[in-house]
């Protein structure tokens, strides 16, 4: 790759999109790129107590920290010797990261954020990106348990 790559990394404070940055950091520093990363946010309409953001503007601010922390995170533990830029972007996370890949070299997410149907194929946000983005996208896995199975023997030859 080149010196003016750019790589678009999906964070939503999941351990996809963790890893998925993390990927993305370690692949820019590979090839002399950087790294733009980016968070989406809706706020449904509701006001109210049972919600963790009552407001839009709460709703963008709390995107803003948790993708501040996911950045400065992954820099103490790799280091910084690749530019990484912050977007938080309000609306929904695949049609929002499709767009912003659309001056990128790669486009890269987590396999599962916080969908309710978890480790389910691929998730949904994933399968988005990957149907809309005009460029490669790379799905990162999030390590699934492994269950180990019987070895089957063969029957004795009558």
């Amino acid at each position: 790759m080149q010196d003016n790559t750019l790589i678009v990394v999906g964070v939503d404070g999941s351990d996809g999109g963790r890893r998925a940055l993390r990927w993305a950091v370690e692949e820019a520093i590979r090839c002399g790129g950087a790294v733009e990363a980016v968070t989406a946010w809706q706020w449904d309409g509701y006001e109210g107590a049972l919600m963790a953001a009552t407001n839009p503007a709460a709703e963008r601010a709390r995107a803003e920290t948790l993708l501040a922390n996911e950045v400065a995170a992954v820099t103490a533990e790799l280091g910084s010797p690749v530019p990484i830029a912050c977007e938080v972007v309000e609306g929904r996370p695949g049609k929002v990261l499709a767009a912003a890949a659309t001056r990128a070299h790669l486009l890269v997410v987590g396999s599962h954020g916080h969908g309710r149907l978890r480790h389910a194929l691929v998730g949904s946000v994933a399968e988005e990106c990957i149907r809309d983005a005009a460029c490669p996208v790379t799905v990162v896995p999030v390590p699934h348990p492994v269950t180990e199975r019987p070895i089957a023997t063969a029957a004795p030859a009558s």
